[in-house]
């Protein structure tokens, strides 16, 4: 069966699905399309988010899979993909990369592809026609005017509910001291649920989350640990709440951090176009891919990259998703061992981490082996407390340890050289064991000031992921 613009139309599940298809036209968004000689063509479409699609389709049945949550089959970034081989798009022959075998595993054979509707399910016409002759209207300059005024006035607004709902933390915070912190873990979920709510009326969902997320990280602690961490962590909010009130004083990377962290946000076009934001193109390396779902009911996903490269620039990256919960799993874009040659863009900060993928050259591959930077222990704190010192609200904090051993002790296991050692979140049943004694380990984790959570590990055995 060959793919037609024909076939694009039939398949496509309505006509505003094909409408956005053509949106993704643009070469631009795709900064890898490659196919097979067996008929297969993937590729990879840059969305809003952090991380890009994958998109992989069949040109000989019209099968296909797409990592995005849409509940449209095919969703956009298929019918693009579809549309563009359909028009002769040229593509680049290359081995099929193993997310892309694994589709081809999982199929139930030809013609797994949604079916054409038949005349009991028919449905209306779609055009691709239509699609092309959809233009916007021309600006009306009134109305921009009057966009923007009304944009000027809702960022007040909500500059204003803001600061009310920091002076109201700020009373929350003295509330807990006042009743002594002693009893505080009795009642840890109803405060916090309630200070949250509060945050979320005064639009800084960020500093909400913040505080949701405090009762479930001072029950996975040790019991002896608690106290101060809850002293830490009440202090971390005052100080957040204080420079809020006084950014204006702040130096602008750390000014720009503290709005991303309360709440506001940045686009993605705003963040291509910000002149502080720091850009680096090199080969990077994941090392970790996980999902957690947050109170707020969102999913967030993080992938953990490290840099290959030894030019000057952050040596890690984190690019960050929120998808809701409400839309189902969200299956893997990454798999710790793939590395891609991309050009980064962090987010303003002093200490920069959380980025974007601006630009990828080429497909995923599989590098082989990683090695950590030259850091021991002490030197990972070292970074570690330099970076607190330009964010000190900082929570998670990537570590890399090079030649280390995992060493049992009396309290669990901890990361260990000949001089020092860190704390590893454990459990009793932990895939950690088998690295127990094993020396020579170059491992990376994710510190929270108090444990390291080890994410990814090269040993002189092999490479070692958790569970």
């Amino acid at each position: 069966m060959s793919l037609t613009l024909a076939k694009v139309e039939e398949i496509a599940p309505d006509q505003s699905s094909l409408s956005a298809a053509r949106k993704l036209l643009n070469p631009r968004s795709w900064p890898v399309i490659a196919g097979s000689d067996a008929g297969l063509v993937w590729g990879e479409c840059q969305g809003s988010g952090s991380q890009p699609y994958r998109v992989v389709i069949s040109e000989t049945d019209l099968g296909y899979k797409c990592t995005c949550p849409s509940r449209k089959f095919p969703c956009k970034h298929a019918l693009a993909l579809m549309w563009m081989r359909a028009e002769g798009r040229a593509i680049d022959k290359q081995p099929q990369p193993d997310w892309v075998n694994d589709w081809l595993g999982r199929r139930r054979g030809p013609g797994a592809a949604r079916s054409a509707p038949d005349k009991a399910e028919a449905k209306a016409k779609v055009s691709i026609d239509a699609a092309l002759e959809q233009e916007s209207p021309a600006p009306d300059p009134k109305a921009q005017a009057r966009a923007a005024a009304q944009r000027e006035r809702n960022r007040a607004e909500r500059e204003a509910a803001i600061l009310a709902g920091v002076e109201e933390l700020d009373l929350w915070i003295l509330d807990q001291l006042e009743r002594g912190l002693a009893g505080f873990q009795s009642v840890a979920r109803e405060q916090c649920g309630l200070a949250a709510r509060r945050l979320v009326d005064a639009k800084a969902s960020g500093l909400a989350s913040r505080i949701e997320q405090l009762p479930a990280a001072l029950f996975g602690l040790p019991e002896a640990l608690r106290t101060d961490f809850l002293i830490e962590k009440l202090g971390e909010l005052h100080l957040i709440a204080e420079a809020y009130r006084r950014q204006a004083e702040l130096p602008e990377a750390l000014k720009t951090d503290l709005r991303l962290m309360v709440g506001w946000t940045m686009t993605r076009e705003e963040l291509l176009s910000e002149p502080q934001a720091t850009r680096v193109r090199d080969r990077w390396m994941v090392l970790a891919a996980t999902q957690e779902i947050q109170p707020d009911k969102l999913r967030r996903l993080e992938t953990w990259l490290a840099r290959l490269g030894e030019a000057d620039g952050p040596r890690f990256a984190v690019l960050m998703d929120f998808v809701p919960v409400s839309v189902g799993a969200v299956g893997k874009t990454y798999s710790a061992g793939e590395t891609l040659e991309a050009e980064l863009v962090f987010y303003p900060s002093g200490a920069p981490l959380r980025a974007i993928i601006a630009e990828q050259f080429g497909s995923m591959t599989k590098e082989g082996h990683w090695q950590a930077p030259p850091d021991d222990v002490s030197g990972a704190l070292d970074r570690y407390e330099a970076s607190l010192s330009t964010r000190p609200w900082l929570s998670d904090w990537p570590i890399a340890i090079h030649n280390a051993v995992v060493a049992r002790v009396t309290d669990g296991l901890v990361l260990s050289d000949s001089k020092a050692a860190l704390p590893i979140k454990s459990k009793e049943d932990d895939a950690l064991l088998p690295l127990v004694g094993v020396g020579g380990i170059d491992a990376f984790g994710v510190w929270d000031g108090r444990r390291l959570d080890l994410k990814f590990a090269e040993t002189p055995l092999g490479r070692w992921l958790p569970g």
